[in-house]
């Protein structure tokens, strides 16, 4: 469970809010998430944390429950891989003190340039229950693989190893090209998605390896091109998993891709049900029902001071 003292010197409205909204977020994820087993699970998750947190979008910086929200989100996993982690990493290291000393965190450089935006790949594990496995790195196309003058990756995927008992395997974290709706863009969109899922079936093949590859593919539904991309390389997403990832419900963006040696790995039942899809936490945090008290806070913080969210 994650510490949060910080939220007892909030002021008497903020922390009753602040306690409100956890208890809500933790008895949802107890009923949704499957209870986190040494031995007998692996808690697996992939996040898009949006812009995490460099305010390139002018909305101000996070409010100081949202690291508490996000804190308790990720310690029901064992590994989660997020995407948009920025250049500063004072905000991951705030979520990693609240998250306990048995956490830790391995991330990449940033992608600079425009298409890679400054972000960073970074997986989030629990080392009680998970091992980093010595080997990691940021993917870069061989020339071979780059004809007619394609670009490597706008933003770089970057596969880590790792063991969970007796359980070894790299996870590959993405987030990939967007560009447009249609035409050019989107083709490079679906061929950056077919190059790395080609890219690591080979080398999981290759290697006689688990490989699961995961993050925020932009994916535009189940049926479309891109998806395909995704599986013509035999990597497999679960039924569960073909669902809308955002707030809104109606984009398919993030997805996680399986390519496994056979009787390795099997998707788990909770509570009668497949224990895998997406959980909605904005019906337990930040709710339409609340919209009166965060535009009030959101007003007040109108332009981002680092020093005064750190306090």
């Amino acid at each position: 469970m994650p510490f949060y003292p910080s939220i007892k010197r909030y002021s008497k409205k903020d922390r009753s809010r602040t306690v409100d909204s956890l208890q809500r977020l933790r008895a949802k994820l107890t009923r949704e998430i499957p209870p986190r087993d040494i031995e007998d699970n692996l808690l697996l998750a992939t996040w898009n944390l949006r812009d995490f947190d460099s305010n390139k979008f002018g909305h101000g910086p996070r409010l100081k429950e949202s690291f508490h929200y996000i804190a308790e989100v990720i310690s029901r996993f064992d590994i989660v891989a997020l995407q948009e982690v920025n250049d500063d990493l004072g905000p991951l290291k705030r979520v990693m003190s609240l998250l306990g000393p048995w956490w830790d965190y391995i991330t990449t450089d940033v992608t600079a340039g425009r298409g890679g935006n400054n972000e960073r790949g970074t997986i989030v594990y629990d080392r009680r229950k998970v091992r980093f496995d010595k080997i990691a790195g940021e993917i870069v196309l061989p020339d071979r693989l780059l004809v007619g003058g394609e670009k490597q990756f706008a933003r770089t995927p970057y596969v880590v190893s790792f063991k969970a008992g007796w359980f070894s395997f790299s996870l590959c974290t993405v987030h990939l090209y967007y560009g447009a709706a249609s035409g050019a863009a989107l083709d490079r969109r679906v061929d950056e998605i077919g190059k790395i899922a080609d890219f690591l079936a080979k080398r999981a093949k290759a290697e006689d390896s688990n490989m699961i590859l995961l993050g925020d593919f932009n994916i535009v539904s189940p049926e479309h091109k891109t998806m395909k991309a995704l599986l013509d390389s035999g990597f497999h997403v679960p039924d569960n998993l073909r669902h809308p990832t955002n707030a809104m419900r109606n984009k398919y963006y993030d997805q996680i891709a399986f390519r496994v040696r056979e009787d390795e790995l099997q998707l788990s039942k909770y509570q009668s049900h497949d224990s895998s899809g997406v959980f909605e936490f904005f019906r337990s945090v930040f709710r339409t029902a609340d919209w009166e008290d965060y535009f009030k806070v959101v007003k007040a913080a109108s332009t981002r001071d680092q020093e005064q969210w750190k306090k």
